[in-house]
């Protein structure tokens, strides 16, 4: 949940100072100061106020990093991604931009406009460092040679928006800044004029370490962007936008826009509606992605579609989801799961290494695994593969005389007797854990679904401990901690349950202390793909079959027999049915423990289509009320077809390592849905009530 965060706000109340209060304020102060030689060489009157340097604090940006903090070089806002722009950005108000000259440029005469990212006043000498999207620049303004630019300066604060006309000029000698591309140069002042005068923010802008409240970050967003890494976030996913547009471009794909006001289906969450005021008591829906609209596209004839898809989903939020996102939605006629799998993991590569060239893929080609496999290795499908702390199975370690488990421990025995499972993981360097953290570890087990954790420590004496080895006897308890592959000084750590609280228990704790104990390279880019995916999961509240994925999802060739049920008709569905053993030709792909997307071949005939809605519990006059268009489209020649989607947001995130999509989107939304800056959603004028028909029940009203 976001609070406001006014009060822990380190600036908050600034702007009430008087001037020479406020010229204390840090960023109008001497953080990048001249040197000795410098003040000595030009300074003509002692400087004015405290002189501090600020230290650096832990950024809100760094704190929300996804495994261990990337850090950002500090160079100002100077970054290739910044400086990389066409030959001339002229426009009446600059010659150059912040960014651009250099000392090829010595005595040439310029016009700058841009921030005031700080000011620094040496009496008759101030400096200004001028900042745009492409850089910073050093302006000196000299009270002897520009008396009037002077008294301009001396008003001049802190993200004051200014002009700047006057000479390129070197540097003296020792007084370069190797950090920034402007850095042998300087602009000498002989114009300045004040475009627009700035309150001072209620955050520190020019220091990216500075913390700041999320809430306050979004409350003033406008802000927020100017600041570095926000800058740089968004720079880079402007970058993957293009490199993903023109992967597919040159691979004979047709960009294509599909409506946003669309019919409601379902999809996998709510959909947010739209009343209409032409057709009252009728409502388009947002849509949750566009797949039927790019299934009927391959119909038309497209062959080879994809769009950069806004898409809107009405569901509870966390760091990687948002009620309305960006995904690379693509379709492609006339293919088999290896030839949309392969396109994909070539443009993936080629994207990722446009991208961040500096950032080195785990392993080319992407692994592959099978659902059933990735479970049993990782108990997750979209396992992190940075770091091993894979799951070991335990059970041909057991004794079972007369078929019967007899380990001597009764929770093992009791799981395996019952068909369930006894699996590990091995976490490094911890066999020495205290007690209070082997009963966190178990407390987050049980958070996690298990009835509890049994653990192992492999002492460096080869000898393990633990409250359970009475049971198991010496013997066994080496021969358990042998086969989990733990070394002296580890700690084992076991769940005895059924096959998927089994599995998802130690994936989850799998996950955890990998993040805990900075296992993962926060540099590897580890891609990997599932596939063979189940078609169909077990409703038990509804009685039917849901689709695991997309209810669109072909089926693998040798299981469309498998599409029955025991009763022999769809409608009539139970969990004995064989459907139930049928695998989907779905696939997704995974990179650095996130779901970056998923997709399939689709099922392309109207008849097989017909049988996967039944068994998910669609009569057949609902089938045509919710999905006629495509069902009808498909009975004039449909081709072999499939795609996938991949979230944009989620992509940036992963290549700028956040924890949340918030941090590479320009205006997202709190966890409550709630736009702090434009303070949206807000209640509608009663005259749009009355266009469209509506009014509101209050909740009271409706439980009634």
């Amino acid at each position: 949940m976001f609070t406001e965060g006014a009060r822990s706000n380190p600036v908050a109340g600034v702007e009430r100072l008087g001037a020479k209060q406020r010229d204390a304020i840090p960023g109008d102060e001497d953080v990048d100061p001249m040197t000795r030689f410098e003040r000595r060489a030009r300074n003509k009157q002692p400087q004015r106020g405290p002189r501090r340097i600020l230290r650096s604090g832990r950024d809100v940006d760094k704190q929300a990093c996804h495994g261990p903090s990337l850090i950002w070089p500090r160079s100002g806002y100077d970054t290739p991604a910044m400086t990389e722009h066409p030959p001339s950005l002229a426009t009446p108000y600059r010659t150059h931009t912040c960014g651009q000259l250099r000392a090829g440029d010595i005595g040439a005469e310029v016009r700058l406009s841009g921030w005031v990212h700080r000011r620094r006043d040496h009496g008759q000498l101030i400096f200004l460092d001028l900042r745009d999207r492409h850089g910073i620049t050093q302006v000196v303004v000299d009270g002897t040679d520009s008396p009037a630019a002077h008294d301009v300066a001396s008003r001049v604060r802190s993200e004051f928006v200014v002009s700047v006309s006057g000479t390129v000029t070197a540097r003296l000698a020792g007084t370069e800044n190797a950090r920034l591309s402007t850095g042998a140069i300087e602009l000498q002042t002989t114009a300045l004029e004040i475009l627009n005068e700035a309150r001072t923010p209620p955050f520190y802008i020019n220091d990216p370490d500075a913390p700041v409240d999320e809430s306050l970050r979004l409350k003033y967003r406008y802000l927020d962007i100017r600041r570095e890494p926000m800058q740089q976030r968004l720079l880079l996913r402007s970058r993957l936008v293009q490199a993903i547009r023109q992967a597919h471009h040159e691979n004979g794909f047709v960009e294509i826009e599909t409506p946003t006001l669309i019919k409601s289906t379902p999809e996998g969450a709510r959909d947010f509606i739209v009343p209409s005021r032409l057709q009252p008591g009728s409502v388009y829906a947002l849509p949750q992605s566009p797949q039927q609209l790019k299934q009927i596209l391959m119909v038309g004839g497209v062959d080879r579609y994809f769009q950069i898809a806004r898409c809107y989903r009405d569901e509870d939020l966390r760091g990687d989801r948002q009620p309305e996102f960006t995904q690379l939605d693509l379709e492609m006629s006339f293919v088999d799961e290896a030839t949309v799998m392969d396109f994909v993991e070539r443009m993936a590569i080629e994207v990722s290494q446009a991208v961040t060239p500096e950032r080195p893929l785990l392993e080319v080609p992407f692994p592959r695994f099978t659902y059933g496999e990735v479970m049993e290795r990782f108990g997750s499908d979209k396992p992190d593969l940075r770091f091993g702390m894979e799951l070991v199975d335990l059970a041909p370690e057991i004794p079972t005389p007369d078929g019967v488990p007899a380990s001597g421990f009764r929770v093992f025995d009791d799981a395996l007797a019952g068909g369930g499972r006894v699996k590990a993981i091995v976490a490094p360097g911890l066999g020495d854990a205290p007690r209070s953290r082997i009963d966190e570890l178990t407390e987050t087990a049980k958070r996690f679904g298990a009835r509890g954790l049994a653990h192992l420590a492999l002492e460096a004496t080869g000898s393990v401990k633990g409250p359970i080895v009475k049971f198991l006897g010496d013997d066994l308890a080496e021969r358990l901690c042998a086969r989990a592959g733990a070394g002296p000084g580890d700690l084992v750590l076991i769940v005895a349950d059924g096959t998927e609280v089994t599995n998802e228990v130690l994936g989850r704790l799998r996950t955890d202390l990998g993040a805990r104990l900075g296992l993962a390279d926060p540099n590897v880019l580890a891609y990997c793909w599932v596939h063979r995916f189940p078609m169909y999961k077990w409703d038990v509240e509804g009685g039917r079959w849901d689709a695991t994925h997309n209810p669109f999802s072909g089926v693998v060739p040798e299981d469309e027999a498998l599409l029955t049920t025991v009763s022999g008709d769809p409608s009539r569905p139970s969990p004995e049915d064989p459907a139930g053993r049928a695998r989907a030709l779905q696939y997704d792909l995974a990179l650095n423990g996130w779901e970056l997307g998923g997709g399939s071949i689709r099922i392309w005939r109207r008849d097989l289509l017909e049988l996967s809605f039944a068994l998910q519990g669609y009569s057949l006059e609902r089938m045509r009320n919710m999905f006629g268009a495509m069902l009808e489209a498909f009975e004039y020649g449909a081709p072999p077809h499939g795609g996938i989607a991949l979230g944009i947001d989620r992509w940036a995130a992963l290549l700028t390592n956040q924890a949340t999509i918030r941090e590479v989107m320009a205006f997202p939304k709190t966890q409550s849905g709630t736009d702090l800056m434009l303070e949206a959603p807000s209640p509608p004028d009663a005259g749009q009530y009355a266009d469209l028909g509506l009014r509101v029940v209050p909740v009271e009203e409706r439980k009634a």
